[in-house]
């Protein structure tokens, strides 16, 4: 029986407690050999505090910003708060949905870095390549 995940959208991947305040990349997850992985929504959940300089982009690890660019968090307010990022599906113009193929690793890179950490969880589906 096919897994969930490649029947509709599911979670790929949780990195639990984040550090939010280290300006680095780091691997959510790393696609299979013989599968796709197309990513839908990234949510950053239990912020550990306020957030008023954090900027973090998402994608693959030599095109950090493909699947989602900079995302200003500045507006967290509410310690424990949850957030959900997406590419805005009605764009004009539209934009293309990246897919990634075996080996290639999707990241969270924070481009500035804030006293906080966080649950980080990364949702999309996977296809048979």
């Amino acid at each position: 029986m096919a897994d969930l995940n490649q029947r509709g959208i599911g979670r790929i991947s949780q990195n639990l407690g984040f550090d939010m305040n280290t300006v680095a990349s780091t691997t959510l997850y790393i696609v299979a050999t013989g599968e796709e992985f197309t990513p839908f929504a990234v949510c950053i959940s239990k912020i550990s505090a306020t957030l008023t300089t954090a900027v973090v982009t998402f994608g693959q690890s030599s095109a950090k910003t493909d699947f989602l660019p900079s995302q200003n968090l500045t507006n967290i307010t509410t310690a424990g708060a949850a957030i959900w990022l997406m590419p805005v599906p009605s764009a004009t113009p539209a934009r293309e949905q990246v897919t990634y193929t075996a080996g290639e690793a999707f990241v969270i890179d924070v481009t500035t870095g804030d006293n906080a950490t966080a649950d980080v969880t990364v949702f999309g589906f996977l296809n048979d390549a």
